[in-house]
Formats: structure tokens, C-alpha cells, sequence
């Protein structure tokens, strides 16, 4: 049996783990996919303090690696369950793991555009990372899809790569960082569409275009060879949602020290509902879960 298990390997889970180990407890961390959480898609990490610039796969490894060498136990399964009670059971698709105090570090997932063949397309035109895929698009038309910061930092990125860049948003405005939006606007290949939704992927095996529906609901066909869809992302919840008290949005409502409403179940990073979700709030949740759980298990 474990002390703590952490359920998630990105920033606030590997973060909370090396805290709990400083701590002297035992630790599983348990991650359904690669480590790092989505912070491994950014380009260039500017903001976080002590780090002028590093990528986000460079930061997630130094994390991952500095967990390990602390002693945390890093298994990738799949969570399908909780069971709360005095012994806490963390089931998988693969086995059950006994502990005695819990930190849900899942963070969230990609919104898809629900198109009929977007799932279908993934990998032969439709991306959710440009900085994973921007490659396999050099001298090519490729469609940025969003108006917040990923959907800017994208376009800025593949605007470097690609021959063509359109930029498809909602709205007429944009919600990230007006000088992201400057730099965009000073690239002679990058094109602004505003007031439009994507809704047809036009293919042949692979993408050849999208239709766009305009605000006055004219339609336009618009022909790329990859579309990089960045329209938020979702939290993670199935495993939990019928436990842990959420809200509207999916995110569990934790108190600013992790608690969740079940005793000895804490949440972390992105998956909390809160004002801000940067990487550095990431982390220090992970520090304030692992220490909240640790006086949990110490009471």
C-alpha cells in the first residue's frame, strides 16, 4: 500500500510528488498517457520564474527525471475508478492500488470541432499540436482554428513553417495577447478569417479542405493540407465525476489548499476549478496538495 497516489503526470502531479517524497511518504503516480501534461506542446516557456526560456518538453523531462531520482513510483495505466474509503482503492485497467490519501493531477483534453470525420483524419491533416506536427507541413496551406492564446502561439509558430496560414475565429476579436496578435499581423502568410466556423473536412484519405460558414451563413471552401484545431480544451473527469463534487464546466471544486469535498482526496493544476491555470499555479498546487495530504495521512 502507498501513502499517497497521484493520479496524473503533468506539471501538478510530478510537482506534488517530489514534495510527498521530501516528505518521507511513499508515492505512485499513475499516468494514462506521456508525462508532462500539455505543457509539453509549448515552443518556449517565458514566464516561469528562474527559466527565461525553456521549451516545454526540456521542462517536463527535468521534472519527470527529478521525480524519479527523488524515488517516485511512475506507472502509465489507464484510471477507471476510485474507491473512497479509510483504504482508498485506485483502480486501473490493468490492476488495483491500495493507499491512503489521493491527489487528482488529470489536467484536461483537447475540444474537438465534432466534425463527422475529424477522429478519423487525425494524423492525415487534423492536429491538436502544432509544435508536435508543424513539421510535416513545410511549404504547405495548413488552418490555425481558434481565438485564444494556443490558436495565436500556433499561427505565430507555423507561420515559420508552413507557406500559408489561415486563422479561423468565431468572433471578430480575439481573446490572447494583443502582442502575439501584432507580430501575426506584421506575417505577409498569415490570413485572418473572422466570424467563420469550420463545418465540413473535405477529404480524400487525407485532408484537401474545409468549408467555412461565414457569420451571414455564406459558405466558403477553403483549400489547406492540415487544420490545427485550438478551441480549449476539457477537463478529464470520467473517473471521478459521480464522487467528487464539480461544477458546471466539468472542474472539480476544490478550496485554494486542494481539498476536494471527500476526505482525503485532493485536487491539483488544472483540473481545479480556479481563476488562473498557468504553469506555475500548476505547480504550486502540486507543492499545497502533496503537504495537505501529507498532514491528512500524519493526522
Amino acid at each position: 500500500m502507498y501513502d499517497i497516489i497521484i493520479i496524473g503526470a503533468g506539471p501538478s502531479g510530478l510537482a506534488a510528488s517530489i514534495y510527498a517524497l521530501r516528505a518521507g511518504k511513499s508515492v505512485l503516480v499513475l499516468e494514462e498517457k506521456n508525462y508532462g501534461g500539455q505543457i509539453i506542446n509549448t515552443l518556449d516557456i517565458e514566464n516561469y520564474p528562474g527559466e527565461n526560456h525553456i521549451s516545454g518538453f526540456d521542462f517536463a523531462d527535468k521534472l519527470y527525471n527529478q521525480a524519479l531520482e527523488q524515488g517516485a513510483n511512475i506507472f502509465f495505466e489507464k484510471v477507471v475508478d476510485i474507491k473512497n474509503s479509510k483504504v482508498k482503492k485506485v483502480i486501473t485497467e490493468k490492476s488495483v492500488y491500495k493507499c491512503k490519501a489521493i491527489i487528482i493531477a488529470t489536467g484536461n483534453v483537447n475540444r474537438k470541432l465534432d466534425l463527422p470525420n475529424e477522429d478519423s483524419l487525425i494524423g492525415k491533416g487534423v492536429s491538436y499540436c502544432a509544435t508536435c506536427d508543424g513539421a510535416f507541413y513545410k511549404g504547405k496551406a495548413v488552418a490555425v482554428i481558434g481565438g485564444g492564446n494556443t490558436a495565436l502561439e500556433d499561427a505565430l509558430y507555423l507561420s515559420n513553417i508552413a507557406n500559408t496560414v489561415y486563422l479561423i475565429h468565431r468572433r471578430d476579436t480575439f481573446r490572447g495577447d494583443e502582442k502575439t496578435i501584432n507580430l501575426l499581423k506584421n506575417k505577409d502568410n498569415v490570413k485572418f478569417v473572422y466570424n467563420s466556423v469550420v463545418t465540413k473536412l473535405n477529404a480524400n484519405n487525407v485532408l484537401e479542405s474545409i468549408e467555412v460558414t461565414k457569420k451571414d451563413n455564406k459558405k466558403e471552401t477553403i483549400k489547406v493540407d492540415g487544420i490545427f484545431i485550438a478551441i480549449g480544451r476539457i477537463p478529464e473527469n470520467d473517473f471521478f465525476k459521480d464522487l467528487i463534487k464539480i461544477d458546471e464546466s466539468g472542474y472539480i471544486i476544490a478550496k485554494e489548499n486542494c481539498h476536494t469535498n471527500k476526505k482525503g482526496i485532493f485536487a491539483a493544476g488544472d483540473i481545479r476549478k480556479k481563476e488562473i491555470r498557468q504553469l506555475v499555479t500548476a505547480t504550486s498546487d502540486g507543492a499545497v496538495a502533496a503537504m495537505e495530504a501529507c498532514k491528512y495521512i500524519n493526522n
